[in-house]
């Protein structure tokens, strides 16, 4: 029976080193950390091989449980997985041990709140670059790419995938500035004068 610690930000730019501190402080014996997006399982290596590791009698530690999950489902599955597995869970900041039905039931009204929070900052986030748009500041990503050097490749006889090569972008990319390439007969109109 061991005990092991999951630590997880969203950003790069974001530090693991407090999260550390409290597992190794709750008597974690092997933490797993990572920087990774908390709203899908999807593509957090660290969680899903700490998940394939824990046998029956072992416990997993977080320092809440949004670091754990991000969305009800996601969370549900997880605890399901741990539950199957004869895994406790435990979060050093909430009172939360699925080892007692008061833990299960906080730990599910804890999941429904991180659901919510997540949601309510997306619904903020499209809020504010509507906001934006309206205002005209927000125009979107700039292109990786001028059109018109495309559009020169082009005319040239490149193929996109070869335009793609040598200009480092995605073949992708070619067709999306290709499709915002002025008309010819406007840019005729605009070398002549």
């Amino acid at each position: 029976m061991a005990t092991y610690g999951y630590a997880r930000v969203s950003t790069a730019g974001q530090d693991l080193a407090v999260q550390q501190a409290a597992l190794r402080a709750a008597g974690c014996d092997v933490i797993r950390s990572e920087k990774k997006c908390g709203a899908r399982r999807a593509g957090r290596c660290e969680l899903v091989t700490l998940l394939e590791f824990l046998r029956d009698g072992d416990t997993l530690i977080v320092t809440r449980i949004d670091r754990l999950a991000r969305s009800v489902a996601d969370l549900q599955d997880i605890v399901r997985d741990l539950k199957s597995k004869g895994v406790a869970l435990r979060a050093t900041e909430q009172a939360i041990d699925t080892s007692s039905a008061a833990g299960k039931a906080f730990l599910d009204m804890l999941g429904v709140f991180a659901e919510f929070e997540t949601n309510l900052r997306r619904e903020r986030q499209i809020e504010g670059i509507e906001a934006a748009k309206a205002r005209g500041v927000y125009k979107g990503r700039r292109p990786s790419v001028d059109p018109l050097t495309v559009g020169k490749l082009l005319a040239e006889g490149k193929k996109p995938t070869a335009i793609a090569r040598e200009l480092g972008i995605a073949r992708s990319t070619v067709y999306e500035a290709k499709r915002r390439m002025p008309d010819p007969a406007v840019m005729n109109l605009e070398n002549k004068t």
